[in-house]
């Protein structure tokens, strides 16, 4: 066992004249299952395929793609564990300082839509050779979408690429499938049947039983359309109901197939056993290593799938409202190799999954009849069918503290609180404060206006401050000095300036300072993101605000944090632009006080 080819000469040593596939990524080689190359990679390797890893090959020359020759199968392309675009750029379209997933977290590794610019150097040096996206940045941007970077609606990225197949999801079934249809024979524009892909073609006539969305010239220039294509889409996400899914273009169709169904405890069980290296690759050590893999080295994946609703969240679209969970024995067994690492100190980071505290689907008629397409399992109040409970879970992590070695355990990946504050049994609550936190513990209400909540998605003030209330009175009972930090979000559709004040005066008034504020990233395939690019809510068509003036935008980050000296004249414009001059005092419910200011000598 050991790290896979990432030169030629790692390849000759196996005995390998030529790859059966080069995955080639835009983040630089780890070999840990919280990176969705490593999975894939291990998967192929552990069916008999022989892979070779190009890690963020020098875009700009095509003969850096030819590190291992022509693949026999295919070359596997993935812009890595982030949107590319989202990686390169902040909110504001500024490009960022840092990089996690590269050598010693320096900047440009990678290109901007780095999916694209690989598929076509790939298809400089191949004109036949078969080329398939998968990742993040594929999965959602696998139909029409809107950019925010271009500030337009983009074509499939199948379509800008040049790649012969999209794998969207999480993937693990869709590339094992396709890696046997390669092997026997079956040319790529003729794998169409595969669940969790999606094809372009001529003739529609394999596709059955189908939903036509808008025609992509239609979904570009009607702001309508787009909010209805997406909808089609948003009600097409479940492995049991999703039909397939039609886009026209004037070169053809984009077929989407339905998904893949999320896999079973074993099925995941099996994809976590595998021969990780567990690190980054040594090539990386002369450079400080990669930053990315400190928060996840010592983490455990419990789950996948999130039944909360989130609307800014893309979850829906690529792993789904179905929780899939892995057995006690799998976790354990992680575990035990985490607490034999040469550098373990102790303390599992983590034990989650995109909700921590989600371990069992939301209700067993999903696994039957698949989720609801137009009703939500907790918003804007439980459905009746809910299951909820933190039993399982609570036991896992009973087990994990008793082993030798450990610790403590922590949970750092976000729990829902209104699950939580459902949840009658306060066994959880009460071993979350004392065993998994230290000190405090982060939340995301996101904000307290009830339009701008509503349009999030998430639940009402009332019931986080009821939950706040419950941590607090459990902390106290425990004699723990703990306290909760909020997740906050600016200018996300529907919040205007007096919902920004708002928000201003619940941080007066319990007390909070966020020293980091999160504007509204309008990435591919979120609702928010159709209300923020429409400016309607696509489940009713009615009207949304939506901040996108820059200024506007820094306004209502600066309310958040009113108490900068360097926000109050934003601050100031802000509460005068929203008839709130009656917070600008000496009261103590002011948010800001009169500037003095001198002229000729005076104060005025």
């Amino acid at each position: 066992m050991g790290f896979l080819p990432v030169n030629c000469c790692d390849m000759l040593k196996r005995g390998w004249k030529e790859p059966d596939f080069v995955y080639v990524c835009g983040d630089a080689y780890v070999d840990h299952p919280s990176f969705g190359a490593a999975i894939i990679c291990r998967i192929l390797e552990n069916r008999g395929y022989k892979v070779c890893f190009l890690a963020q090959p020098d875009w700009k020359n095509a003969k850096s793609f030819n590190v291992f020759g022509k693949p026999r199968f295919g070359f596997l392309v993935s812009s890595g564990n982030i949107d590319s675009m989202v990686n390169n750029y902040t909110v504001a379209k500024k490009r960022r300082s840092a990089d996690l997933y590269s050598p010693g977290g320096k900047t440009g590794f990678r290109p901007d839509r780095a999916d694209i610019v690989y598929c076509n150097k790939i298809r400089e040096l191949y004109k036949d050779v078969p080329i398939i996206i998968g990742g993040i940045e594929a999965s959602l941007r696998r139909l029409s979408h809107y950019d925010y970077w271009d500030n337009k609606v983009r074509r499939s990225i199948l379509m800008d690429s040049g790649a012969d197949l999209l794998l969207y999801g999480m993937g693990e079934k869709a590339i094992v499938e396709l890696a046997e249809a390669l092997e026997s024979g079956i040319p790529i524009s003729e794998i169409t049947f595969i669940r969790g892909t999606v094809y372009k073609t001529n003739d529609i006539s394999r596709a059955y039983d189908y939903i036509t969305l808008p025609d992509f010239n239609s979904v570009k220039n009607s702001k309508s359309k787009y909010a209805e294509s997406f909808m089609l889409q948003y009600q097409n996400t479940d492995a049991v109901t999703a039909k397939t899914l039609v886009e026209k273009y004037n070169e053809g169709f984009i077929v989407q197939n339905p998904p893949q169904s999320p896999l079973t405890t074993q099925e995941f069980d099996d994809v976590y056993s595998l021969d990780y290296m567990r690190d980054y690759h040594p090539m990386y050590k002369k450079y400080g290593g990669i930053p990315a893999i400190n928060e996840v080295k010592f983490s455990i994946t419990s789950s996948r799938g999130c039944f909360g609703g989130c609307n800014f969240c893309a979850l829906t679209f690529h792993q789904g409202r179905v929780i899939s969970a892995r057995s006690h024995n799998s976790i354990l067994e992680e575990a035990k190799k985490i607490i034999s690492d040469k550098d373990f100190k102790g303390y599992i980071h983590d034990v989650g999954g995109p909700t921590a505290n989600f371990r069992i689907v939301s209700c067993k008629k999903q696994l039957k009849y698949g989720v609801c397409k137009n009703k939500q399992c907790l918003w804007p109040v439980p459905c009746d069918n809910i299951d909820i409970s933190h039993k399982d879970y609570v036991s896992l992590l009973r087990k994990l503290r008793k082993l030798e070695g450990v610790k403590k355990v922590f949970i750092r990946s976000g729990v829902r609180y209104d699950y939580i504050d459902y949840d009658k049994d306060d066994t959880f609550l009460k071993e979350l404060c004392q065993y998994h936190i230290s000190g405090q513990l982060k939340t995301a209400p996101e904000h307290i206006a009830p339009d701008v909540l509503e349009k999030m998605g998430k639940p009402k003030k009332e019931i986080y401050d009821r939950f706040v209330d419950r941590y607090n009175k459990m902390n106290k009972t425990l004699n723990k000095n703990q306290f909760i930090v909020p997740y906050l979000m600016s200018s996300h559709p529907g919040s205007d300036l007096k919902a920004a004040v708002k928000l201003a005066e619940y941080l007066r008034d319990t007390g909070h300072y966020p020293e980091q504020v999160q504007d509204f990233y309008p990435t591919p395939g979120t609702l928010s993101t159709t209300m923020y690019y429409t400016e309607t809510d696509p489940r009713n068509g009615k009207k949304v605000y939506v901040a996108k003036n820059p200024h506007e935008k820094a306004m209502q980050r600066a309310l958040m944090q009113y108490k900068n000296p360097d926000n109050y004249d934003l601050v100031k414009e802000a509460l005068i632009k929203a008839n709130r001059g009656d917070l600008i005092g000496f009261s103590p419910k002011c948010i800001i006080k009169p500037r003095k200011i001198k002229k000729e000598n005076k104060l005025i």
